[in-house]
């Protein structure tokens, strides 16, 4: 697994990527559509990590419960089914592999309860 993206629950997904982009000097890398909500994710040019900017108001419903003050890591495995095969052998509780947006993917916890995203 790699860290893909850090995702960050903003207030102003619009005021937070022109920060990013006009005073830190990342670049706009990808942006999707959902619920009527952009989410955009910026990073440096010559860099695949990102921060995934979440607005707050699209997670009102917030089934799972996730603090949203603290960051949500999301990881990237090439094979997605073999690594939450391995990760459930070795006793980590993980949520089924399922498809949001058009991405499959799957989550984690750690003994302090804080959830992680894997995408394949």
């Amino acid at each position: 697994m790699r860290v893909n993206y850090v995702v960050l629950y903003v207030t102003d997904a619009e005021v937070c990527r022109r920060f990013w982009i006009e005073q830190v000097g990342m670049v706009e890398k990808r942006r999707q559509e959902a619920d009527g909500f952009s989410v955009v994710q910026v990073g440096f040019a010559d860099q695949s990590f990102a921060l995934e900017l979440v607005p707050l108001a699209m997670m009102a419903d917030n089934p799972h419960g996730l603090d949203l003050a603290t960051p949500s890591i999301a990881l990237h495995a090439d094979d997605l089914d073999s690594t939450r095969t391995h990760l459930v052998e070795r006793g980590v509780t993980a949520t089924e592999i399922g498809e949001h947006s058009g991405v499959r993917s799957f989550a984690f916890s750690d003994p302090e309860d804080r959830w992680f995203a894997v995408t394949g």
